[in-house]
């Protein structure tokens, strides 16, 4: 199911980019979204419980002992019960008929011989890899697209990426210990020295995977299962690093476990919140225990209730990761389903609401509710959510506006139209079929609504557009919203980068803006603001270019593959919208954030680098660059001239 839903995905993420259509999650069609919703309700959006034993004489037994204590997987070496092989040992230990293809595929992860193919030793380097060799060769013989699971040792692995380049079959599941190992012994050693203590914390079992990452050139066959231990317990920062990553799995020592008061085996609160952490993510589970473990069924029932708990199951889970060109609801008009999706959004039109509510009451006295009229353009109708709006709005404050609604899109109008005639016959509503730069209104607006703001703020030319429709308002007349801010900030998402990578033969991917629901992202450092635009712009001479370099501090060793792209905007004094991930509104998804990816870098704890904008327009289009420009050397300019990613006048 996982294999389906993910060439689906790209299927579907193909068209979306070809077409150039869409945020995000505005142009799936019905019966796509039907399926979406019945996958998602399916089991913990399929996550497996895989149990993990080694010293293990029958890979059968261990597959029925697994699957009937709720276990999905098996994860056993390749050698079953024996050493590694001596490389030219003939007696393979067991047939490849025991199981099936499909069961050799499916239900068995295999660890590899846990051997050095990178030891300093030329000898011992060369037995390794002959050993290694064996294993792989034994692996695809059996399983033509299944997977195996090898251990780092350390920092060095140029032999193993270049064994994992070269594997054609398959997934590699890397497996990294969350902490160095090493750290523990330092708590039973009374002769060690600070300068021991500090070169073991330096030697990050993080900058181990990178490494490797690096060298296999960030192949999407290559996943990392991040191991936990009982000696140590991560730091907040390490496992929101980890969450950034291409995850496979966690695998969870059986010694993590305790009995409660019922003698239960259970984790103790802050191990539930940091595997809850790695849940969120879509990470899997692999539960490693010793053969004679008598409590191999209250593990696994105890990890899908943690499962049931942290997983974020809803109809908008199938977008996660997904990378889409943004709308241009300017020069494209939209269908129907794109308005439909919008109009199911439980908060935005009730803040729309409750600014208009606030507006009226200031403008408006209760001495003169009764005489004076407010007239209302609002720019933009769509299906009518904001006019709903407006006029609740007009109910609720007992005050009377005369509405005008110019909408360009002559599909949307016929909707409107028939709204008018249904459910708005006894409203002051006026329906005007026109670009609101073009339109000459009978009468001065008070109150200018729109709605014409995309994942970074102008990104849908809400600015060109407001700036256009000036002169439809009053000189003393306002604007819902008033103000909106976009924001950025440095990203690891090693899953985003491999999208990036796979669109790369048919468009220019890195010099595009993307929208898509970041799931598997790290913040390398927290958003800050970077274009303002503010309404109405009753400057002399506007200028909507706009150019800002923007520092950021590194918190922890990673790899920057891109920029996070979000905005907030005021309505009406403090009524605000936002989907900065420091301010996000509750139960808001009209906006996915945005994505603006550059190529991999290995970024240091404490470094600072600079990201610099530009917002640029000519005479049809507008369009942004980006580029990180730190010393010694700037980064590559990304969209230079819009030649990939731009917003059409």
């Amino acid at each position: 199911m996982r294999d389906f839903l993910a060439i689906a995905l790209r299927s579907h993420q193909s068209l979306h980019l070809k077409s150039r259509r869409a945020r995000s999650h505005s142009r799936r069609s019905p019966h796509f979204l039907g399926f979406l919703k019945r996958w998602c309700a399916d089991l913990k959006m399929n996550y497996y419980v895989c149990l993990h034993q080694e010293g293990v004489s029958s890979i059968p037994k261990l597959i029925e002992k697994a699957f009937a204590n709720n276990y999905n997987v098996v994860a056993t070496s390749i050698n079953a019960n024996m050493l590694p092989f001596e490389p030219n040992e003939s007696d393979p230990t067991y047939p490849a008929t025991i199981l099936s293809g499909g069961d050799w595929n499916s239900k068995v992860i295999f660890t590899m011989s846990d051997v050095d193919v990178d030891s300093p030793n030329a000898k011992l380097r060369q037995h390794a890899k002959e050993v290694f060799m064996r294993d792989v060769a034994w692996a695809e013989h059996l399983q033509n697209v299944g997977s195996v699971m090898v251990r780092l040792r350390g920092p060095q692995n140029e032999n193993l990426a270049s064994i994992v380049r070269a594997k054609t079959k398959g997934n590699w599941f890397i497996q990294v210990p969350i902490t160095n190992p090493e750290l523990a012994t330092f708590e039973h050693r009374k002769d060690a020295t600070a300068e021991e203590l500090a070169e073991a914390e330096s030697n990050d079992p993080w900058n181990w995977w990178n490494n490797l990452r690096m060298a296999t050139k960030h192949s999407t066959k290559v996943k990392v299962v991040v191991e936990l231990n009982d000696s140590d317990r991560p730091s907040k920062e390490t496992v929101r690093r980890w969450l950034g990553e291409s995850l496979e799995a966690i695998i969870i020592p059986s010694s993590l476990f305790v009995r409660n008061r019922s003698n239960y085996c259970v984790l103790k609160k802050e191990w539930q919140v940091i595997i809850g952490h790695f849940i969120s993510v879509r990470a899997n589970i692999i539960i490693s225990t010793n053969p004679n473990d008598k409590a191999l069924s209250q593990y696994a029932d105890y990890l899908k209730k943690l499962i049931n708990e942290n997983c974020d199951t809803h109809v908008l889970n199938s977008y996660e990761n997904m990378l889409e060109i943004p709308l241009q609801p300017l020069c494209e008009n939209l269908d129907t389903y794109t308005y439909e999706v919008f109009e199911t959004d439980p908060v935005k039109y009730k803040l729309y609401q409750d600014a208009v509510q606030a507006a009226l009451l200031d403008r408006v006295s209760d001495a003169e509710a009764k005489s004076k009229l407010t007239v209302v353009m609002l720019l933009g109708g769509g299906r009518g959510p904001l006019a709903r709006a407006v006029f609740n709005a007009a109910e609720l404050s007992k005050r009377k506006v005369r509405l005008y609604i110019i909408e360009k899109n002559p599909n949307a109008i016929r909707t409107l139209s028939n709204m008018v005639k249904t459910l708005w016959a006894n409203k002051d509503v006026h329906i005007f079929s026109k670009d609101m730069r073009d339109f000459s209104p009978p009468e001065l607006a008070d109150i200018m609504v729109s709605e014409l703001l995309g994942s970074f703020g102008d990104n849908e030319l809400s600015p060109e557009c407001l700036d256009g429709a000036l002169k439809l308002l009053k000189t003393d007349g306002i604007s819902i919203p008033y103000k909106s801010t976009s924001y950025i900030n440095p990203l690891m998402s090693a899953v985003l980068h491999q999208n990036v990578c796979q669109l790369l033969p048919t468009v220019p991917a890195f010099d595009y803006g993307y929208v898509s629901l970041l799931k598997n992202i790290y913040h390398i450092d927290e958003p800050q603001a970077l274009f303002e635009f503010i309404h109405p712009n009753r400057a002399e001479n506007i200028d909507n270019t706009r150019c800002k370099a923007v520092s950021f501090t590194v918190k922890k060793d990673c790899v920057l593959h891109g920029i996070g792209g979000y905005f907030d905007t005021h309505l009406y004094k403090d009524i605000c919208l936002s989907i900065n991930p420091m301010t996000h509104t509750a139960g808001m998804f009209s906006w996915f954030p945005m994505f603006f990816p550059t190529r991999p870098r290995t970024l240091r704890e404490g470094q600072t680098i600079s990201i610099k904008f530009w917002r640029c327009v000519d005479a049809t289009k507008v369009w942004y660059e980006w580029q990180v420009v730190n010393s010694p050397e700037d980064w590559e300019l990304h969209n230079t001239c819009g030649t990939g990613y731009n917003m059409r006048l």
